[in-house]
């Protein structure tokens, strides 16, 4: 009998963003986002966990191959992400503020479509901004 098992992926990039609704003035701002809404913008060392769930297939052992999962989430995420600012650079950002928790949601949209098509389902997406910060994703809406 098949057994579902859960793989995880361990990826880094750095960006820089801004917190801030255009909507409102600066001091509505700085009173919502403290120092995160710095009109000069401020950068994180994020650490990113794509977990897959799937069941390993009988003549290789994985649910997905671990160098595919790496090559796919550089050329879909990281090459994006990675020393950019998430305002300005980032295309599947644009107009999205820029949060932990959009970003983790925009990583799932970037990833998910293509993990199904391999006979895997992304389980998680897990987002580290600060030691004290993190994000989870599951795909609920």
């Amino acid at each position: 009998m098949p057994r579902l098992v859960y793989v995880t992926r361990r990826e880094r990039f750095s960006a820089a963003h801004r917190l801030f609704n255009p909507v409102w003035d600066d001091a509505k701002n700085f009173e919502t986002f403290g120092k995160c809404a710095n009109p000069n913008w401020h950068g994180h060392n994020y650490d990113l966990f794509i977990t897959v769930k799937g069941f390993p297939l009988p003549d290789t052992g994985f649910c997905i191959d671990l160098k595919y999962l790496s090559d796919l989430i550089e050329k879909k995420v990281i090459s994006q992400l990675d020393h950019k600012n998430l305002n300005l650079d980032v295309d599947f950002m644009s107009g999205v503020m820029t949060s932990t928790e959009n970003i983790a949601i925009a990583i799932w949209n970037q990833l998910a479509d293509t993990i199904a098509s391999k006979g895997c389902a992304l389980h998680c997406v897990k987002l580290w901004e600060t030691e004290n910060n993190m994000v989870e994703y599951f795909g609920e809406e």
